[in-house]
C-alpha cells in the first residue's frame, strides 16, 4: 500500500497484521481521488486546502492521500489499538505530524468536535450499517460542515441513504462500493 499522488507520491504505508483492518486498495483510492479531482460536483478545490476527517481511519490512507494532494489538515478517528499504532507510524513516515491529528474513539460516538470538515471519508467495517449511524453522530457533533462532501466505502451489496445529503455519485470497485454525498446547506 502506498500514497498514489502528490507530495508523498510512492511513500509506502504500514498496515496492521491480520484482517481486523481493511485498508482501501490503492486502485480504489486512485479512482476515488481521480473522480473527486474531475467531477463537476467536486473538483480540485474539494481536496486542496480542505479540512479532512478520516473516520474509521485504520491506516490513515485516505486522509494521508488527501494531505499529499494539498489538503490543509486532517483529523483521524480510530478505535482499534493496533490500527492506532500503525496510523501514528504512517503519519510520522509521511512527516505530517503538524497537519494531522489523531483521536482515539468511535465514529458512531465521536469525540468532541475540533473542526467542521469539508471532506469526510468513512471506511467502516462492511455489513454493519455504520455509515448512516456515524454520519448522524458526526453531523450532530458538528464535524461535518454545510456543503461538505462525505465519501463512504461499503460492501458492494450495501445501500446507503442519508437524509439531508444529496447522493452525487456511486461507483463499484470489486467487492467495494464508493458512495459520494454532499451535505445540504
Amino acid at each position: 500500500m502506498r500514497i498514489i499522488a502528490g507530495r508523498h507520491r510512492g511513500r509506502r504505508l504500514e498496515a496492521p497484521p491480520g484482517a481486523a483492518t481493511r485498508p482501501t486498495a490503492d486502485r480504489v483510492r486512485q479512482a476515488l481521488f481521480d473522480m473527486l479531482w474531475h467531477a463537476p460536483w467536486a473538483g480540485r478545490e474539494a481536496v486542496e486546502e480542505a479540512v479532512v476527517l478520516d473516520a474509521f481511519a485504520g491506516t490513515g490512507a485516505l486522509g494521508l492521500e488527501a494531505l499529499s494532494r494539498g489538503a490543509a489538515s486532517a483529523y483521524f478517528i480510530e478505535q482499534d489499538r493496533v490500527a492506532l499504532g500503525v496510523l501514528r507510524t504512517n503519519i510520522t513516515l509521511c512527516q505530517e505530524s503538524t497537519r494531522a491529528r489523531i483521536m482515539a474513539g468511535d465514529a458512531t460516538r465521536p469525540p468532541k468536535m475540533v473542526a467542521a470538515c469539508s471532506l469526510v471519508f468513512l471506511d467502516p467495517p462492511y455489513g454493519k450499517e455504520l455509515v448512516p449511524k456515524s454520519v448522524a453522530a458526526l453531523g450532530a457533533a458538528g464535524w461535518i460542515a454545510p456543503g461538505a462532501l462525505v465519501i463512504a466505502e461499503t460492501g458492494r451489496e450495501e445501500a446507503v441513504v442519508l437524509p439531508g445529503y444529496e447522493d452525487v455519485a456511486v461507483r463499484e470497485h470489486g467487492a467495494a462500493k464508493v458512495h459520494c454525498f454532499r451535505k445540504e446547506a
